[in-house]
């Protein structure tokens, strides 16, 4: 199946927005307060090439809850439609892009023209982003230890809630979603 097809086997955001249970309150606060930069002539340029937006992404993953509003503004603003696959019920396309040839971390973000043609990738997450949780990673017992499942749920709490409110983790994540799009089409 080729990208055209996949995209119009996506939710909307409505639809997907729906889905979301314990991350809907973090997801709106994001869609509601990140504001992206005025950069008209980057949005401009966006708008004449005729993009979609293809993101693959599921309602529990604390990385989608903030990236995906980014996205949207970012997709909004340059007149680019949006569907979304959930990851977990579409593994044929996540497979194709695997994280470090492997790891089916999402959010995927592809950037696609109206021939189905991937003209760019984001995702999953910044450097920023990864050092952030690496911090909280690094402090948890082994897994076989008995307040593992404790300390994760615990790990889990600080990084959703930095997600949901560390203006910096979504400005990097908004500068490096720009930055693959401006790769992909110069």
């Amino acid at each position: 199946m080729g990208l055209n097809e996949w995209y119009e086997k996506g939710l909307t955001a409505t639809e997907y927005t729906e889905t979301l249970d314990t991350l809907k309150e973090g997801f709106s606060f994001v869609a509601e307060n990140f504001k992206p930069s005025p950069d008209k002539d980057f949005f401009e340029q966006i708008k004449a090439m005729n993009l979609r937006v293809l993101i693959l992404t599921e309602p529990w993953c604390g990385h989608c809850m903030f990236n995906i509003p980014i996205a949207l503004k970012m997709a909004k603003h340059s007149n680019m439609p949006v569907r979304l696959l959930l990851r977990d019920e579409n593994l044929e396309l996540m497979d194709q892009y695997l994280t470090n040839g492997k790891s089916r971390t999402i959010p995927i973000i592809l950037f696609i023209d109206e021939d189905g043609n991937e003209v760019a990738k984001w995702g999953p997450i910044t450097k920023k982003t990864r050092q952030f949780v690496d911090k909280y990673r690094k402090e948890l017992p082994l897994k076989d230890a008995d307040d593992y499942d404790e300390k994760l749920q615990e790990m889990y709490t600080i990084t959703r809630k930095a997600f949901s409110t560390d203006t910096g983790i979504w400005k990097a994540s908004y500068d490096g979603m720009k930055q693959a799009l401006l790769d992909g089409t110069n």
